[in-house]
C-alpha cells in the first residue's frame, strides 16, 4: 500500500501518496478491502450520496418554503415588491428547491478505477490521477452528515465527493493504492542474456 497516513484529527484523515513508499492504513485498509469483496462477481458500488436523513429533511424543507409561499399569498400580493426584491425572494427560492432536488437525487458510483458523483456537476476521480485523499467519517454523525472524500488530483484540482455508503469511498481508496503498487509503464525491459558459451 502506497498511502501514508498524515495527522492526529480522529474525524479527518487524510493520506499521501509518495513515489512508492510503502506504508499502512489502520483499520481504514481493513474496511476498504472488504468493501471490494461486497460483491466479486461485479465489483461495481453504487450508493446515495447523502443519508437518507439529510435526504428528508431537503424534502422538508422544499415543501416548508413551498408552504409558506402559498400561507402568505394574500399578504404577497398586497405588498409593493421592487424589481430587486422580486428577484432575491425568487432566486433563493428556486435555489433551495434546486441545491434539495440534487441532494435528494445524487448518487455516487465506483466502477473500475473511476469514482463519480451525479450533482449540478458531474464530480469524477480517477485512481490513477490522485496524489492525496482526506477522509472525513464522523461515525455518530453519518445518519445527518455524509461521509465525504477529498481528492487532490495530480495537476491540483481537488473535489469532494460524498457517500452515504463509506464502504464506497475506502473502496476507492484501496483501488488507488493498488493503482500506486502497479508497476510504472515505461520501455520494455531488456531480455536476460543469454550466458551460454557455444562451441
Amino acid at each position: 500500500v502506497s498511502l501514508r497516513s498524515v495527522g492526529d484529527n480522529p474525524f479527518v484523515r487524510t493520506f499521501e501518496i509518495h513515489d512508492r513508499m510503502v506504508s499502512t492504513i489502520p483499520e481504514t485498509a481493513t474496511v476498504a478491502n472488504a468493501a471490494t469483496r461486497v460483491n466479486p462477481v461485479d465489483p461495481v458500488i453504487d450508493s446515495p450520496a447523502f443519508p437518507r436523513l439529510l435526504r428528508i429533511l431537503a424534502l422538508v424543507l422544499v415543501f416548508d418554503v413551498v408552504a409558506f409561499g402559498v400561507w402568505n399569498l394574500p399578504v404577497i400580493r398586497s405588498t409593493t415588491w421592487s424589481t430587486g426584491s422580486v428577484w432575491v425572494f425568487g432566486v433563493a427560492a428556486v435555489g433551495v428547491m434546486w441545491m434539495s432536488y440534487w441532494i435528494v437525487r445524487s448518487r455516487t458510483r465506483f466502477d473500475g478505477d473511476v469514482m463519480t458523483q451525479s450533482w449540478l456537476w458531474n464530480k469524477h476521480a480517477d485512481a490513477n490521477d490522485v496524489v492525496q485523499l482526506k477522509l472525513v467519517h464522523i461515525r455518530w454523525l453519518e445518519r445527518a452528515m455524509a461521509p465525504r472524500l477529498l481528492v487532490r488530483r495530480r495537476n491540483g484540482a481537488v473535489t469532494w465527493i460524498h457517500s452515504a455508503d463509506p464502504r464506497l469511498l475506502t473502496a476507492f481508496m484501496a483501488r488507488v493504492a493498488e493503482c500506486e503498487a502497479e508497476p510504472i509503464p515505461g520501455p520494455a525491459a531488456e531480455s536476460p542474456r543469454d550466458l551460454t558459451q557455444s562451441g
